[in-house]
């Protein structure tokens, strides 16, 4: 609504304070009120939602003079600097702009006019009445009575909220708790002939898994998050005998209800923050894997464990880290988690059993993200597991299974938007592993056997792998993605105990398909070839089609 509606004069001393919306509110007239000295030239900006103007907080002022695009020379400024003098009901955004060819809706000019109404009060009770003049009070009652509809149908608004609100604080669960819910079900088969065999021994299944996080924050900025979770997803692995085919979501524990998770981050201050947990920790609730939004989403992106995200991440168990933002966009994280923290027994605990030690600077800007990790892992030999159960078995395992390991790796990794529908991400480790302990090891042979060898104490192991994948965010509708991947699975490049003879290679693709903001369904595939680093083995294919339920 512009001004000219009003049918009616007031004094210029009241211009703006009959509309003392300005207070609360970044839309302001474009065009005066029946004012002949108004400028024909006044720009007319079109108003602003509330939600977004709610996103800018205003500062009261006492001196139109703090107004930068406020002029003398301005049609309204006299009645701008009546309104600041007189009734101290004029607020600026805090950059010290006021932006007064905004237009505003009549309901906004209601809301305006109910803040000056309760202004023009406080005054009178202040016993100022020589600050509001009679014929003030009149403008004002007529302004009410013009508005009197759009008032009422604010008040009732508001009244509903009240309602509504009150409802809410009275059936919530908690009110400082609230459920993140993660469903996911999905059907899916392998096609290829098991490793070492001649036959497929797979067989098309349909399961679930499904997380229930309990997150609570005490004072608005912290982080306590349970984790529920149960599922029937068996490994994949188990038949077609390597783990280069396993899903992202796998996992059985038939269904049963357990608590595999929990985690507790606060801010220390402006820029450092805590996180720690005593179970289920993973480098990715300490820090970030440096993928487009959603492609590192066990329901909404990459299918494949191995092309979710840099298996490099997929270590974790008990402890904590430290972010710190030295920058706007410049992070650096320092973690230690334990593999077997709760276990007060030899060999085990915080600092005496496995381990995985992370550190981690990432550049952060509008074009995407780039960084370099660090990490220093030691596991018994029960217990090594270099890949992330990505890999081939040897590359999980290079001295078997029967030799304390420790590593030490470097990746790097990152992603890059050429626009908001194309954008490319990659990622690449190096892996030094060194044996711990000597003694005659079984080491997976790459053809679903194994053969015993010799290991001494310092032998080395060199593991490399890495990935290149595009995806198209909302293409063929909004919050959909497609994407393709291009990788090489963890490989044994040179060991003192047992190389492998060749490289696999990942070829995945996939498409999710939003069909409203808590569902989505996404078909996918990828091809293994050379399973296990041998090209002995029959290529490998797997096919699913996830349905997730996220809310």
């Amino acid at each position: 609504m512009r001004l000219q509606s009003c049918s009616y004069r007031f004094p210029a001393s009241l211009l703006l304070s009959s509309a003392v919306f300005l207070l609360t509110s970044s839309a302001a007239w474009a065009t005066p009120i029946d004012d002949p000295v108004a400028p024909e030239s006044t720009t007319v900006l079109p108003s602003e939602p509330l939600e977004s103007v709610a996103e800018d907080s205003f500062e009261q002022v006492t001196s139109v003079s703090q107004l930068s695009d406020v002029q003398p020379t301005d049609w309204a400024f006299e009645a701008l600097r009546s309104l600041v003098e007189r009734y101290s009901c004029i607020a600026g955004y805090p950059n010290g702009t006021y932006r007064g060819n905004r237009a505003m809706t009549r309901y906004e000019f209601a809301a305006g006019l109910n803040a000056c109404l309760n202004r023009v009060n406080e005054l009178i009770l202040e016993g100022t009445t020589n600050r509001v003049t009679k014929d003030d009070l009149a403008a004002l009652q007529k302004l009410q009575d013009e508005f009197s509809t759009e008032l009422a149908t604010l008040r009732g608004r508001v009244d509903g909220l009240e309602a509504r609100t009150t409802e809410l604080e009275l059936t919530q669960f908690s009110t400082t708790t609230k459920l993140n819910a993660e469903i996911i079900v999905a059907a899916t088969d392998t096609f290829g002939d098991r490793v070492g065999d001649n036959r497929d021994r797979t067989r098309p299944i349909l399961a679930d898994r499904a997380r229930l996080n309990l997150e609570t924050s005490f004072n608005g900025k912290d982080l306590l998050r349970t984790r529920l979770e149960f599922g029937n997803f068996g490994n994949l692995a188990n038949e077609t005998g390597t783990n280069m085919t396993r899903l992202n979501f796998d996992g059985n524990v038939n269904n049963n209800v357990v608590i595999p998770h929990l985690l507790y981050r606060t801010p220390i201050t402006s820029n450092l923050s805590l996180t720690f947990g005593p179970v289920g920790l993973g480098y990715t609730d300490i820090t970030d894997t440096l993928t487009p939004p959603t492609v590192a989403s066990d329901s909404l992106g990459i299918p494949s464990k191995f092309g979710e995200y840099s298996p490099l991440y997929r270590r974790g168990g008990g402890g904590g880290a430290i972010n710190w933002n030295i920058q706007k966009n410049l992070i650096l994280t320092v973690g230690y988690l334990a593999g077997d923290a709760n276990i007060p027994q030899e060999k085990n605990g915080l600092f005496d059993g496995s381990y995985n030690a992370m550190a981690q600077l990432a550049y952060y800007g509008d074009w995407g993200a780039v960084g370099v990790t660090y990490s220093r892992s030691y596991a018994p030999s029960s217990k090594v597991d270099l890949t992330g159960s990505t890999g081939s078995f040897l590359a999980t395992r290079p001295f078997g299974d029967n030799i304390a390991t420790s590593t030490d790796s470097v990746g790097i990794q990152g992603f890059y938007r050429f626009s908001p529908h194309v954008q490319v991400h990659a990622w690449g480790v190096y892996t030094r592993a060194n044996a711990e302990s000597s003694g005659i090891s079984s080491l997976a042979d790459g053809r679903g056997g194994n053969v015993l060898l010799n290991v001494n104490g310092g032998d080395r192991a060199d593991v490399l792998y890495g990935a290149i994948g595009l995806t198209f965010p909302d293409v063929g509708g909004k919050g959909n993605l497609s994407g393709i991947l291009v990788g090489l699975p963890p490989r044994v490049i040179s060991s003192d105990v047992r190389d492998e003879r060749d490289s696999s290679y990942h070829i995945e693709s996939f498409y999710r398909f939003q069909v409203n903001g808590n569902i989505s369904i996404t078909p996918g595939f990828w091809v293994v070839i050379n399973p296990e680093n041998d090209s002995r083995n029959d290529t490998q294919w797997v096919g699913l089609i996830r349905t997730s339920f996220n809310f």
